[in-house]
């Protein structure tokens, strides 16, 4: 939200109180409070009708210095908090006539007491600042005197707003804050915080997250559950400004010497991504949306691709599992499914794991809506007068209060019955659709509530898929987030459209997804909406095996590769099986995911925050440490992209590069730019049938472009997540020598070399030495 016209002028219909000065520091437990007036006092006559503003400096967690500025400090708004963690850092305060120093582990904050500044240090170094006319209380639409429509002097006859702003470099950029389809580099754009279900090719997002980091080694999380507007060098180009309204703003500032580093401390505060089965991994198959489907046509599909030799994992039955103007109301229809169980079950004993689609409404006419209003289970309406129905999506539907515990319980009772039919979890779309004319049953203000129900409704589901199928076999396919909510994945892009540019929109969303603190993603393969050409079928099925989680759904048509052509059946099956045998690798990048909040995919700045040409880039990134993933987002079959400084292999056909240059390369469908970057030792599994597998047994070690006197190490997961092996790789005058940790697994290894040689051969020694 923007407060002023340009730089000289504040908007007519601002009145602002900025911080001037730190009259006062007062050491509070794990940090210092400051009393900051809109006038300098100077004298006892200045104290007098004054605004002031007390802001707090307190260590929250290892480099995550929290600041709080309070205006009203008795203001109680009844909001829902994300439940933070953390332990503070050791905290020093020292206190001068001129400044406040606070540090704490590797965080200073210096505060000029004698005209209000502060800044952020770490390491010798200036993070960031914050000065004049950068702390603010403002009133906005402030009635004249008079126009006040009270002679009360305590009518609230304002909005009041809390605003901070924190200083960019020449240079510094700025990424994340959610799951965004514009610009991956967010410099110039303004974000407001509020969920909506508006697609993937506008400003709107699902997945708002009021969390940035940016290229100076730090990030931000304003710690707040409801509407946050982010001015980014937008309102004034040389900062990011946040404002929220009402009495209070909170926020993080957060240190790393890494990108890595930072989310490590961000999502140990908002909560480490679980571990999804590793059979999640494998591709999943939707019946899509509008088609018309039973049991003879899901069969029919399902034998589709295993009569072709393709591998997938999970099927998935999308909304008309469900009678058409009855969702949700939990019950198979009847007509088309005559014997769930029979038929689940069948699919089971195809290998196969079934996911079922839900949302959070429930229609009307149904006897979950019956149940619903007798015992209170929805949102109600404002003005008192019942439940709160509206006809978006479905007929008179009713929103499910996830803030009542006995709603929660009833909404888990009836997924439940789901389950015990046969299916293994769920897809839980919606949850951004939240109206705000309404009460909830905790009371919590509904506006404050909008992003934050989607926290409270897939908790609900996650946690019941925890107690009814385990905690190492709950998975989520959610569209709608917020802080925290990576604590339940996976999710999914939203209602992309079948083209290149709407593909590219969708990797954009996902990299600003991954700066937001989110592991585990995935897109609708081809599209959502319209039916793709082969040729984008193919390009955009490369790219979906090439992220954590790959799924073939769309809106009007079937995404089976045989409707498309003969040619996409080999591509969808080469490209399935050589993710089975990644696995090895892909699930342990997956326990780095869950130990530390590192996403598995990861944006190009995020793995080499020090390349400058690797800042604004938005069309490629690496997939764990040492993959490298260029999607082709042509018809011409054309690769575009940059490698980093170093040499680089390609996965499929071993070609090799040299790196620190931008390449332009043409490719089939049965390749693309994926590149491993020199001295990795990369271990693939022998089976490319499923993804969840002893990956240990029958292992082969490939060792990529060996450097001299430098080791690789690898280590080999079992799908609970736990190491269980793990191999050393070391090229030392003219061989290499590769050392494992238990030579009764039989394992073999491979050696990529420069030249276009490879090396094979078997490890059947705890050391074994090759001749280059």
């Amino acid at each position: 939200m923007k407060f002023t016209e340009g730089y000289w002028l504040k908007s007519e219909r601002v009145q602002p109180s900025y911080a001037t000065q730190a009259f006062t520091v007062e050491r509070i437990p794990n940090g210092m409070r400051i009393t900051a007036p809109e006038r300098p006092i100077l004298s006892r006559a200045d104290a007098l009708d004054q605004t002031v503003l007390l802001v707090d400096f307190v260590s929250a967690a290892h480099n995550d210095i929290a600041v709080t500025v309070t205006h009203f400090t008795a203001y109680d708004l009844p909001e829902p908090r994300f439940a933070l963690c953390g332990e503070p850092d050791e905290v020093s305060v020292e206190v001068t006539d001129d400044e406040a120093v606070m540090t704490a582990g590797d965080l200073t904050v210096r505060v000029n007491r004698k005209r209000w500044a502060y800044q952020f240090e770490a390491q010798g170094r200036v993070l960031t600042t914050s000065g004049f006319r950068n702390t603010a209380y403002l009133r906005r639409d402030k009635y004249p005197a008079t126009m006040r429509p009270s002679p009360d002097y305590f009518t609230a006859d304002y909005t009041p707003y809390l605003l901070t702003e924190l200083s960019l470099k020449a240079g510094e950029t700025v990424y994340g804050l959610g799951e965004r389809f514009t610009a991956f580099v967010k410099n110039g754009q303004c974000v407001d915080m509020w969920n909506e279900d508006g697609g993937t090719a506008s400003e709107i997002a699902y997945k708002n997250i009021p969390f940035y980091m940016t290229s100076e080694h730090y990030g931000v999380f304003v710690d707040h559950s409801g509407p946050v507007s982010f001015e980014v060098a937008s309102e004034k180009v040389e900062y990011v400004g946040f404002s929220v309204e009402g009495e209070q703003l909170r926020y993080h500032l957060i240190y790393g010497r890494t990108p890595a580093d930072i989310l490590d401390v961000y999502t140990g505060m908002t909560g480490r991504p679980a571990l999804p089965p590793a059979w999640s991994f494998g591709l999943w198959l939707s019946t899509c949306f509008k088609p018309e489907y039973d049991e003879k046509t899901t069969s029919e599909l399902i034998a589709g691709m295993q009569d072709r030799d393709i591998p997938f994992r999970v099927f998935h039955f999308d909304c008309y599992w469900m009678a058409a103007l009855r969702w949700c109301d939990f019950e198979w229809d009847q007509a088309v499914f005559s014997d769930v169980k029979g038929m689940l079950e069948r699919y089971h004993q195809k290998g196969l794991k079934i996911c079922a689609w839900i949302n959070p409404y429930i229609a009307q006419n149904t006897k979950a809506f019956a149940e619903g209003v007798e015992h209170g289970y929805f949102l109600m309406r404002a003005d008192g007068c019942g439940v709160k129905q509206v006809d978006n999506w479905q007929p008179g539907m009713a929103v499910v209060d996830f803030t009542n515990p006995d709603a929660c319980a009833w909404y888990a009772s009836k997924l439940k019955t789901v389950l015990e039919a046969g299916v293994d979890c769920f897809k839980t779309d919606f949850g951004e659709r939240i109206p705000t004319d309404v009460v909830y049953a905790n009371g919590n203000d509904p506006v404050a509530m909008h992003n934050y129900y989607t926290f409270l409704y897939n908790r609900t589901v996650f946690e019941l898929l925890k107690a009814e199928k385990g905690e190492k076999e709950a998975v989520l396919f959610a569209r709608s987030a917020t802080a925290g909510s990576q604590q339940f994945p996976v999710h999914w892009g939203g209602d992309c459209f079948a083209s290149y540019p709407s593909m590219a929109e969708t990797l954009r969303g996902g990299l600003s997804f991954a700066m937001s603190g989110f592991s585990f993603w995935s897109h609708d393969i081809s599209g959502f909406e319209s039916t793709a050409t082969p040729d984008l079928y193919k390009r955009w099925l490369q790219f979906g095996i090439f992220s954590t989680h790959s799924r073939l759904h769309g809106s009007d048509t079937y995404r089976v590769p045989w409707i498309f052509d003969d040619e996409a059946n080999d591509v969808v099956r080469a490209f399935s099986r050589l993710k089975c045998r990644l696995m090895p690798y892909l699930y342990r990048m997956a326990m780095d995911a869950h130990a530390h909040g590192t996403p598995v995919m990861r944006p190009m700045v995020f793995s080499y925050p020090e390349d400058p040409a690797c800042r604004y880039l938005d069309m490629q990134y690496m997939l764990g440490d040492s993959l490298l993933v260029a999607p082709i987002f042509n018809d011409e079959g054309r690769g575009e992209f940059y490698l980093p400084q170093g040499r680089w292999v390609n996965l499929i056909d071993n070609a090799v590069r040299e790196g620190g240059r931008w390449l332009s390369e043409q490719y089939d469908y049965f390749h693309m730019p994926v590149f491993v970057k020199e001295n990795t030792l990369l271990a693939m599994g022998a089976n490319e049938q499923v993804p969840d597998y002893d990956y240990a047994d029958h292992v082969t070690l490939h060792y990529y472009l060996p450097q001299e006197g430098e080791a690789a190490r690898c280590e080999v997961p079992d799908i609970s997540g736990t190491v269980v092996w793990t191999a050393q790789a070391q090229a030392q005058d003219g061989a290499v020598l590769i050392t494992v940790s238990d030579p009764a697994v039989q394992a073999s290894y491979a050696i990529h070399l420069a030249d276009g040689r490879v090396l094979e051969g078997a490890l059947t020694e705890k050391e074994t030495r090759i001749t280059l």
